[in-house]
């Protein structure tokens, strides 16, 4: 019998809000968290979109020898973390002395590695270079922060999946609890918002360049989408046995009922139906629910032609006429990509423990594929208990989650 997993602490960093709270609140109103950014114009972007996210500064609360090995995306996941860890009333005493996992999300660390690179090619001098450029640059620099800063002796391990990562590092998380390897792991997503990381997807014309109003820019499943929004931060969940919740008589928020996957197997960019179908497909077989269970779908959705057309294919394949509706938070919060996985997690989450689901903001006319589902374009009050989450990225990664209320 494989051991059942739940949620028992959550944590977020994100354009919405920093706390909860504030998030929640965000999701109700339809806030957008998107905005115009000079600086990408003065770079020669096509679009300077973004999401709006300030980097923490960590000085009260870490050394700066823990500092100094932190880039970005390190930095909103360990807020996002010590936030999560408090939820779960889990405190340092208590991680000293157990085998506590660690499983994030993070695919790139372009800052890092831009600035040493600069340096050896102006200075000729590779030791100007520092010994936190090491740490800063590597895509494992997150959970090799974390794991240190916080002293977790159990599994260590990055999980660059694309845009699927942060689902990925949840799914493969729930998976090592229940075939007993751990009792408790720290899972999550982080994606850093500097101009930098995202130059080479603006060079491509990845993103809208709906610049007048950028809070309507991210139009998830609109005819009239032109591209996708960047954005990031971090988000964390806190996930283990049941009977490991129980005993340390934990709240538990939600069970993650399974783990769905796939590989396209096609293009390395334009993502396909068959693909997303077998992820939603699987994840549903292995819940071992009826599709008439599901009551919200948190859609990957993020506002580009063919994605957003594949993906609307592959929801009805599964859905068909059902009523059940479905839209993309990435409408508020642009696409936080690494950090996207985990972050809808949470935002769906939240949706569920406090009876809405969030508007898919600006959609206004829909094609002839999202027509077919059912995308309400504002908050609408409805209790339901379980949820699905779809994330899918570069390479034709998929991963789908579905999560119970408990």
């Amino acid at each position: 019998m494989q051991k059942r997993v739940v949620i028992t602490g959550m944590g977020i960093y994100s354009c919405l809000g920093k706390t909860l709270d504030e998030v929640r609140d965000s999701l109700y109103t339809g806030k957008s968290g998107i905005v115009f950014d000079p600086e990408r114009k003065e770079l020669g972007f096509r679009s300077a979109l973004t999401a709006k996210l300030e980097i923490p500064d960590l000085k009260k609360e870490l050394s700066r020898s823990q500092r100094v090995y932190m880039p970005e995306q390190a930095k909103y996941a360990y807020c996002a973390t010590v936030d999560a860890l408090r939820d779960a009333k889990l405190d340092q005493d208590f991680l000293n002395k157990n085998d506590v996992g660690l499983i994030y999300g993070n695919d790139s660390s372009t800052v890092p590695v831009m600035e040493a690179c600069d340096k050896i090619r102006e200075k000729r001098d590779t030791t100007l270079c520092g010994s936190g450029a090491i740490f800063q640059s590597m895509n494992s620099t997150v959970t090799m922060n974390l794991g240190c800063i916080f002293k977790l002796r159990g599994i260590n391990l990055s999980i660059s999946a694309a845009c699927a990562s942060g689902s990925h590092a949840i799914g493969l998380g729930a998976m090592f609890i229940q075939n007993g390897l751990q009792d408790i792991i720290v899972c999550g997503g982080a994606q850093e918002v500097n101009p930098f990381a995202v130059g080479s997807f603006d060079g491509i014309s990845a993103f809208s360049t709906r610049e007048s109003d950028p809070t309507k820019a991210s139009r998830p499943f609109d005819r009239d989408r032109d591209g996708l929004v960047p954005g990031g931060g971090a988000a964390t969940v806190i996930i283990e046995s049941y009977e490991s919740a129980v005993r340390r008589g934990a709240h538990i928020y939600g069970e993650i009922l399974s783990y769905g996957f796939s590989s396209n197997g096609d293009h390395i960019s334009s993502p396909n139906v068959d693909g997303p179908t077998k992820s939603l497909l699987m994840a549903i077989q292995r819940a071992g629910i009826s599709v008439d269970e599901i009551g919200y779908v948190n859609a990957h959705a993020t506002s580009t032609l063919v994605g957003d057309t594949n993906e609307a294919k592959a929801i009805y394949n599964v859905l068909g006429d059902r009523r059940i509706e479905v839209t993309s938070t990435k409408s508020q919060t642009g696409h936080e990509m690494w950090m996207a996985g985990a972050s809808e997690v949470i935002y769906s989450m939240l949706m569920m423990k406090n009876d809405f689901i969030a508007g898919n903001i600006n959609f206004e006319n829909p094609d002839e594929n999202s027509a077919r589902l059912l995308i309400p374009n504002k908050t609408i009050t409805k209790h339901f208990d379980t949820f699905l989450s779809n994330s899918f990225g570069f390479g034709g990664t998929n991963s789908t989650l579905i999560i119970r209320n408990l």
